[in-house]
């Protein structure tokens, strides 16, 4: 009889864990009193390191600061990032164990430029995730291109593009998959 009853105790405290499961944090991330990025737009010159969330929130100046410096360069058309861009970009800066800046090649692109691009080269999608603010085109100076896609496939948070001849990682917030 104590041998079904302590079973049943052990039994009744898994059951009480697991129902518990829900409630803690799903990543170390959603513990992160602070997220900060760094960008250096290798068109613009313009750098910056922005924190952009704090406090439970998303920060709605430095948000905006950031739409501006990943706008399209070639009109200066500026466009929402999506929030989960930046959030992937710090879950890959904190992957690649760095705080460097992430060197802009391509972020948002209007509609004109990214059919401008499109045209001149098969590798731009002519409906391209940059148009939506949801991909962004980049290099880590202080890091192998190869680790930087690496790392990112490791996420697997959206699409990875690897362009070696480019010297660029692309990364989204789109559905997983890599080139």
């Amino acid at each position: 009889m104590t041998d079904r009853l302590n079973r049943r105790r052990v039994l009744r405290l898994i059951g009480f864990g697991a129902a518990l499961l829900p409630l803690r944090p799903q990543s170390a991330q959603a513990l992160a009193a602070t997220r900060r990025l760094r960008f250096e737009n290798l068109h613009t010159g313009e750098s910056a390191a922005v924190e952009y969330w704090a406090d439970g929130g998303y920060l709605g100046d430095a948000i905006r600061r950031i739409n501006h410096l990943l706008r399209d360069h070639r009109t200066g058309d500026v466009h929402a990032i999506d929030l989960r861009l930046l959030d992937l970009l710090h879950r890959l800066r904190e992957a690649l164990s760095t705080d460097a800046p992430f060197q802009i090649i391509s972020g948002y692109r209007s509609p004109r430029t990214n059919a401008m691009l499109h045209d001149r080269s098969d590798g731009v999608a002519r409906n391209s995730l940059h148009t939506d603010g949801l991909a962004v085109d980049i290099r880590v100076p202080s890091r192998p291109l190869r680790l930087v896609r690496d790392a990112a496939l490791s996420l697997k948070s959206g699409g990875v593009g690897y362009y070696a001849g480019s010297d660029f990682v692309h990364v989204d917030v789109g559905r997983v998959r890599s080139w």
